[in-house]
């Protein structure tokens, strides 16, 4: 399978796995997506995430998060800057997401945050993705 975009293929496999209500959900792990998992994490989109050893690149295994009745955490998950064409933002014009209820994940110069973070250390980066 040709992967031109991991991150998008990540986020589409979240984005499935909630959908169709499972307990959790692979994705071929990489530093960045452990950082984008973190993150999900660290902000309550998910209840949990672990490296798991295949004997290849090994796999990140993604808890996902429901509420009491089974209600969605994660209402959607949009890939913003995609390979053929990055989304940039500058420290000052970092977008909110769904009326601040959301969050954006930006790979920036100091790493992988989210937009609040990034406003608040004072530094731009990519868009990777909008969650809400």
């Amino acid at each position: 399978m040709n992967m031109t975009d991991p991150i998008a293929d990540m986020i589409t496999r979240i984005r499935n796995g909630v959908r169709a209500r499972l307990p959790k959900v692979d994705v071929p792990a990489s530093g960045l997506k452990r950082e984008i998992a973190r993150i999900l994490k660290d902000e309550g989109f998910v209840a949990n995430y672990r490296y798991v050893d295949d004997g290849r690149q090994g796999a990140l295994r993604i808890f996902l998060k429901y509420g009491p009745g089974w209600e969605k955490v994660i209402t959607d998950l949009q890939r913003v800057s995609k390979p053929g064409c990055r989304i940039y933002c500058g420290k000052g014009e970092i977008p909110r997401v769904y009326g601040g209820l959301g969050i954006n994940i930006l790979s920036t110069s100091r790493g992988v945050m989210t937009g609040r973070e990034a406003a608040k250390t004072g530094v731009g980066g990519e868009i990777l993705c909008n969650v809400w």
